[in-house]
């Protein structure tokens, strides 16, 4: 058939419908095979989707819709990719050594001709490197990942003092946008993207579905900032990461897990489904929403391991580079308010599990200590849990374990 139809693909078992976010070429553009034509955004991530087949791009979809898996998006007539091929066979007879720069100014005018792969748009970015100074070496001229690379580290130190106008111009636009007009009643609307949707209906969910209670408790840290502080330097001397908060946390919930598995479960239907293992989902925030991906087999893990686990998954979760795999599963949830600034929260469970453990700021607050007040670094802990599942005795119970197992970190080392 000369016109074929593009459909949005299956992208999981758990993504049914996806929001068209923006087109990458034109209506009526010439676009080869395998080229970038449009981005869509599901509730995991952003995703490039690419021609099928070479040929006149027919726009079918518009910005901003919301489709479903296999609905058509675009079409392609590829009987335009034959007329629009036959210019640049013209010079192709003339294969004398002479010939050779004519196919030069052909690949420049060529629409590939200075346009780099996602990859490289992005090695580019990152680098600082304007696309329009790079030569491609890739077909028609089009600019591959190792141009990017090369370009990006052959790159002056030079330019670096460039970017200081930007700031210039964007402080002035802060500052403008700070100081609106007096009495403005000006206001905009903004369509949700589909990861905040679909983040809305699950908290929802949450709140309607489960009997949520949250316990809290406080925690004296001054034991993991002596641990912290004494082996640190050999820490990451030996396995080339720091030790942070979040892998002994995460240790600390996986033998609590263990010892009562009440919080590791889940319901299903008239079931209860009950883990012998630690999978956590540790909440990562993103410029696009939050994110749970857990680490699985903590119970099993090094801190090391862990810390690694966690520095890759950050990675992934800022570019938008988590697969589904990697966001799917978990047994159990900590979240890390503190960071931000929280001194205290309720966090919300996140579904099917049955618990989450909201960590928060660390504070020096005035404590009786052996019936002295002392100044000790002190964190609240809130624990959110299903009470369907887990009882008030049972939440409070692992709590104060989890609390024990962060104020004397030895237990935890000696697994006792």
């Amino acid at each position: 058939m000369p016109v074929i139809e593009l459909k949005i693909p299956n992208l999981g078992e758990s993504i049914t419908t996806v929001t068209f976010s923006k087109w990458l070429k034109p209506d009526g553009a010439t676009v080869a095979m395998d080229e970038p034509l449009c981005e869509i955004e599901t509730e995991k991530a952003n995703q490039e989707i690419s021609a099928d087949s070479a040929g006149k791009l027919i726009w079918v979809a518009k910005e901003g819709e919301d489709l479903e898996v296999g609905a058509v998006f675009a079409k392609i007539d590829t009987e335009a990719a034959g007329s629009a091929a036959t210019p640049p066979t013209a010079p192709t007879p003339a294969k004398t050594e002479e010939k050779p720069p004519a196919p030069t100014p052909i690949e420049k005018e060529h629409y590939a001709a200075g346009h780099p792969s996602p990859a490289a748009a992005k090695i580019l970015s990152e680098g600082g490197v304007a696309p329009e100074t790079v030569a491609g070496t890739g077909p028609d001229g089009r600019i591959t990942k190792s141009d990017a690379e090369k370009a990006v580290a052959n790159a002056k130190p030079t330019p670096a003092p460039a970017p200081s106008p930007a700031p210039a111009a964007k402080e002035t636009t802060a500052v403008q946008a700070a100081a609106p007009a007096a009495f403005s009643r000006s206001e905009h609307r903004e369509r949700m993207s589909r990861m905040r949707r679909t983040i809305a209906k699950r908290l929802v969910s949450a709140k309607n579905n489960t009997a949520m209670l949250t316990t809290f408790n406080e925690v004296d840290m001054s034991g993991v900032i002596a641990l912290r502080e004494k082996y640190q330097d050999a820490f990451v001397k030996k396995y080339g990461i720091k030790l942070g908060f979040m892998s002994i946390f995460a240790k600390a919930c996986a033998k609590a897990l263990l010892e009562m598995p009440d919080v590791n479960a889940m319901i299903d239907g008239d079931d209860v489904i009950y883990h012998d293992y630690a999978d956590i989902s540790i909440a990562i925030s993103t410029p696009n929403g939050l994110v749970v991906p857990p680490v699985r087999n903590v119970e099993s893990l090094h801190y090391a391991e862990i810390e690694l686990k966690l520095k890759e998954l950050s990675a992934k979760a800022r570019d938008g580079k988590l697969s589904l795999e990697e966001m799917s599963g978990g047994t159990f949830t900590i979240t890390n308010g503190g960071i931000f600034g929280s001194l205290m929260s309720t966090p919300i469970i996140n579904e099917p599990q049955s618990a989450i453990l909201g960590m928060h700021a660390i504070k020096e607050r005035p404590v009786a200590v052996d019936g002295k007040v002392e100044i000790r670094p002190m964190m609240y802990l809130a624990l959110s849990y299903d009470h369907r599942i887990i009882d008030g005795s049972t939440s409070v119970t692992f709590l104060v374990r989890v609390k024990n197992l962060i104020e004397d970190p030895m237990q935890l080392l000696l697994n006792l």
